[in-house]
């Protein structure tokens, strides 16, 4: 490996050292449903985003408060010693993407079929500290 190669890496390792990813892939709930509670937690800090996802009605926000755990407890395993609350930690970044599509028949009038299409959705948060 080339000197250039190595110092761009080292960089960008150093780049993600405060960044933390988790993912949730298949969950059975629409995309546009998840997107509405993604849309209120989108930029906020991680108390006050726990904190909204905890006391929210919706459905959707009980896998996305566990998602937002899980990335904080990623970012915790990154770096070592360091405590979440402490470091300023927000939501860089939330997308909710449309994942397979099961699809069901449901009996209609007169002989015919209509097509259920069962939705699914995946998620990823991407968290990143404060300077």
């Amino acid at each position: 490996m080339g000197v250039r190669k190595k110092n761009s890496a080292k960089a960008r390792k150093e780049r993600n050292k405060n960044i933390a990813i988790a993912k949730l892939n298949k969950y059975p709930s629409s995309a546009r449903k998840m997107r509405l509670v993604a849309d209120l937690v989108r930029g906020m800090e991680i108390i006050p985003a726990l904190n909204a996802l905890k006391f929210n009605a919706k459905d959707a926000s009980i896998p996305m408060e566990k998602l937002l755990m899980s990335a904080i407890n990623n970012w915790e395993q990154k770096n070592e010693g360091a405590d979440a609350y402490d470091a300023n930690l927000y939501i860089k970044e939330v997308s909710v993407d449309g994942g397979r599509m099961l699809k069901r028949i449901q009996p209609a009038p007169q002989g015919r079929a209509h097509r259920v299409r069962k939705r699914s959705s995946h998620v990823t948060i991407i968290l990143d500290s404060k300077k």
